[in-house]
């Protein structure tokens, strides 16, 4: 049965859906602490739900943001996904997915004049191949170099985001002794993955991800970046979630 999803308000999450969200983590995660999980819950604006239709159970969930930050003396904006975890028997289910689509189109739809993107920090290569997955354009990438005014975005908002942890050189955000990271066998990068163009580039750029390092990801938030397989996946359905209107 596939899994039901929602776009809620970071304040509308009620007590009982924070205590399972925390406790998804921790079963994937490994120095996962319910104050850190809080805190970072907290900044957040919404937080994609995922849950079984029949018994409402959690299943899965998402963290937004959008950021902002000046590159060059222009404003840009980013929408930033944080904390991200579908519970293993769930992993290939497209509602999470489909929800993040809707809200990215709305947010397109309702600035189509300013600079947009989609800021990603992937501690593990099943979120760095959302991006192949849904994007024409991106960066970091295997098959061409990243420009330098990607790069000066990617550099202004992982300051903004994480002034002490972020290495620019790497283009990285360092995990400390606090982090989290990964369970051994959640996301294991066999030598079969390897032969994966994209999963071997990110291994690549980061090398540590294992230890909880998280690699600065970059797309323009375009409709004509979106891929068609990920329209495929956003079906059919209204243009947007609500997201003015919560």
């Amino acid at each position: 049965m596939r899994l039901q999803g929602r776009l809620l308000l970071v304040k509308d999450v009620t007590l009982a859906q924070r205590d399972a969200m925390f406790a998804l983590m921790d079963r994937h995660y490994e120095n996962v602490r319910r104050r850190a999980f809080d805190a970072d819950l907290n900044e957040k604006r919404w937080v994609i739900l995922l849950s079984d239709p029949a018994t409402g159970a959690v299943c899965g969930f998402s963290t937004q943001v959008v950021l902002y930050a000046e590159v060059e003396g222009r404003r840009v904006r980013a929408l930033f996904s944080g904390d991200t975890i579908v519970d293993r028997d769930h992993w290939g289910d497209p509602a999470l997915s489909h929800v993040w689509g809707r809200l990215a189109l709305e947010l397109i739809d309702a600035a189509s004049d300013e600079e947009l993107y989609w800021f990603l920090i992937s501690k593990g290569y099943k979120t760095y191949r959302f991006l192949p997955l849904f994007f024409r354009e991106f960066f970091p990438r295997h098959d061409a170099p990243t420009p330098d005014d990607v790069r000066q975005v990617i550099d202004a908002l992982a300051r903004r985001k994480f002034p002490a942890a972020y290495d620019a050189t790497a283009g990285v955000v360092r995990a400390g002794p606090a982090k989290d990271r990964l369970r051994p066998g959640v996301a294991e990068v066999t030598p079969e993955r390897r032969r994966d163009p994209h999963v071997a580039f990110f291994v690549g750029r980061n090398p540590s991800h294992a230890h909880g390092d998280e690699l600065c990801c970059l797309a323009p938030l375009t409709r004509a970046n979106f891929t068609p397989a990920a329209y495929r996946v956003l079906g059919p359905g209204p243009a947007g979630v609500g997201v003015f209107s919560r």
